[in-house]
């Protein structure tokens, strides 16, 4: 057997075990629903750890496993690319994913869907394999648009809920917008490399750098930035970026496992796989890598903001997601395409962490997701505090956990960095920085200590949250666990990887830098030595006094009840405008969306009605009618009334066509 399919077993053992659950789950046990998807992913998960060491000891591949369909001298076929940074994503998605099936099983036991959920995430661990694994354009699409509509389901699950129906047709439709740029960049990629298998078109994108096209009018553009924007347009839907970020808050609707998966390694970190891939095409285009560093900054900065005013636990956490997205655009912006991956790396498994134990908060509050109603939940759910706590701090940035080695890398990529836009990009995330660091405290604050808010509330009724006479516990050891497993490398995996993976030849192979233009990465490099300096000197930094003064505010207004005398004319116009997200979501549904119906209802009134039924359909239809009629009136049917009406054709023929 080749070792192409050996490896095609990771994708296809998932997809194998999402058919079969997907079909016979309903009708057997539940071991049967669980134990096969996990047995699938856990298949997968051990193919990713073998390449991950075949390929960090210099081992490549890239060959097709199959064609598609021919057309003329274009080829589709589906296949494989397998270097550093497939393996490395491979591991981090099947890991994960693995986590949250494990999980799944406490958190859904009670749920009547509990087959249909394992079918739908191990087919969504499916798609994104096959994503991460292609070697070519096409392929690349399928698993984009396949994460897509599973991701659709799931955030949907709960289908007799009106919010979750709305909130995965605003993932589906919002994402949608973002793949238009995506298939349109295939496209051009298609016309002006004539393939689409990744080598042939990396191979020729130095050749095709000065090459213009014909854009508005006689205005001429770089082909090359064309392309790598609107690629990016699609990274921006999927990765959530300003101004498309709009859909993945509301996914909060789905179930917390799904959370974790969509939110921490997989759907959302497919854009930013993408732009890394393609870093052979973008690097020969500034324009985009400005345009994606300017709308990192303002991803990072906003959506910090946003989280600050949220109460519901899971939403603080998806907007910390939308920020951490912005430091990895910053970093792909900036050329610093290894450490984008690596915070990619390091924020799954801290981001993962912290949803599932969110998840076990809920589950111990009976489904209530208000951090108001909670407090004190320390000493109740132990196992749940620690991890909590560690995946926080990994967020927030501290010296020696992995968050610190990649977000500070991140920070000083763009201020070493000479893009145009760089500059605001580093000030955008080292205030980014500051407001990380309070929403993450303030939601750590509200949530396991101070006062037991819970014990106040005078509800009943145990689907929305506890009463003053219950207490919460530690939920299960299907729950627990995967929040440990989570917790060790969200602990240690940045201080013992960073200089295999950001300053030794781990991406050689993956990754194309221009250090004519882009030093960056190569200065950092200069001033690393070693992760123990490093976390040390990350203590007399700016980053570290400003989350070290965020952590701080928040313990004084939350835990010591100490408010800021902040007018009243400045605090309420700002929350205000946090409170609308910024008029985005105003925006689109009372302008955009009721424009777009209007212009609907008006093309069909006027348009489709009056002008092409009424006039051109029907009105061709009343002129045979009415011709017909004249037509009727001459065929009398008497000899001598068809002879006079061809002499009199004849006369006129004459008298028009024949000159004399």
């Amino acid at each position: 057997m080749k070792l192409i399919h050996i490896f095609s077993i990771a994708p296809f053992a998932p997809l194998v075990a999402a058919l079969l659950v997907g079909f016979f789950g309903k009708k057997l046990p539940k071991i049967f629903s669980y134990g096969i998807t996990i047995l699938g992913v856990f298949i997968a998960f051990l193919i990713s750890l073998y390449l991950l060491y075949l390929t960090s000891n210099g081992y490549s591949m890239n060959e097709a496993l199959y064609q598609w369909m021919a057309s003329g001298s274009y080829k589709f076929e589906i296949g494989f690319l397998i270097d550093n940074l497939t393996s490395l994503m491979m591991v981090v998605v099947t890991f994960v994913s693995l986590m949250v099936h494990i999980y799944t099983i406490g958190y859904m036991k009670d749920d009547p869907g509990f087959s249909r959920f394992f079918s739908y995430i191990s087919l969504f661990t499916f798609a994104m394999l096959m994503l991460v694994m292609s070697n070519n354009f096409l392929q690349l699409f399928f698993g984009w648009e396949g994460v897509g509509v599973v991701s659709y389901l799931l955030i949907g699950f709960w289908y007799k809920k009106s919010t979750a129906i709305h909130a995965n047709l605003k993932a589906f439709l919002v994402n949608r917008v973002g793949d238009i740029g995506l298939v349109l960049g295939i496209a051009l990629i298609l016309f002006w490399f004539g393939s689409l298998d990744y080598a042939n078109v990396f191979q020729r994108a130095n050749f095709l750098q000065q090459e213009q096209m014909m854009l508005f009018g006689s205005q001429s553009v770089s082909v090359i930035s064309v392309i790598c924007i609107l690629l990016f347009i699609g990274a921006m839907g999927k990765s959530a970026q300003v101004p498309l970020h709009v859909w993945l808050p509301d996914s909060m609707e789905g179930p917390t496992p799904i959370s974790a998966l969509i939110h921490a390694a997989t759907m959302v970190t497919a854009g930013i796989f993408m732009v890394a891939r393609m870093s052979p095409i973008f690097e020969f285009s500034n324009t985009a890598l400005s345009f994606i560093t300017i709308i990192g900054a303002v991803t990072a900065l906003s959506m910090g903001l946003l989280g600050v005013i949220q109460n519901d636990i899971k939403r603080v956490i998806a907007y910390s997601t939308l920020s951490q997205l912005g430091y990895m655009t910053v970093a792909l912006g900036v050329s610093a395409y290894s450490v984008a991956i690596f915070h990619l790396m390091t924020h799954a498994f801290f981001k993962a962490l912290l949803f599932l134990a969110a998840g076990s908060v809920i589950i111990a509050m009976h489904h209530d997701q208000d951090i108001r109603n909670m407090g004190g939940l320390k000493k109740y759910m132990p196992i749940t505090w620690i991890t909590f706590l560690i995946g926080s701090l990994a967020l927030i940035g501290t010296p020696f956990l992995s968050g610190f080695y990649s977000k500070e890398t991140i920070i000083e990529a763009a201020k070493l960095s000479q893009n145009m836009g760089s500059s605001f990009a580093y000030w955008a995330l080292v205030i980014g920085v500051f407001f990380t660091a309070f929403y993450s405290a303030r939601l750590y604050f509200l949530v396991f200590h101070g006062q037991e808010r819970w014990r106040m509330n005078k509800q009943t009724d145990l689907h929305h949250g506890l009463n003053k006479n219950q207490s919460p516990h530690e939920t299960s050891f299907v729950i627990t666990l995967p929040l440990v497993l989570l917790a060790i490398p969200s602990l240690v995996i940045g201080y013992f990887s960073i200089d295999f993976i950001l300053y030794g030849d781990f991406f050689k192979q993956s990754i194309f830098v221009d250090l004519a233009k882009h030093q960056s990465l190569y200065d950092l490099q200069q001033h690393f030595h070693g992760s123990w300096a490093m976390g040390l000197h990350g203590f007399l930094t700016l980053p570290f006094i400003l989350t070290a003064s965020g952590v701080l505010l928040a313990w004084l207004m939350y835990i010591k009840n100490i408010r800021l005398a902040i007018p009243p004319l400045i605090i309420k116009p700002v929350k205000k405008m946090l409170d609308a997200n910024y008029g985005f979501d105003y925006f689109y549904e009372q302008w955009l969306a009721a424009g777009l119906r209007k212009l609907g209802h008006f093309l069909w009134k006027y348009i489709d009605t009056n002008i092409i039924d009424s006039f051109f359909v029907n009105g061709t239809a009343k002129l045979v009618k009415v011709a017909s009629v004249l037509l009727k009136s001459i065929q009398s049917g008497y000899i001598y009334h068809y002879a006079f009406t061809m002499i009199i054709g004849l006369f006129l023929l004459i008298t028009f066509f024949v000159k004399i």
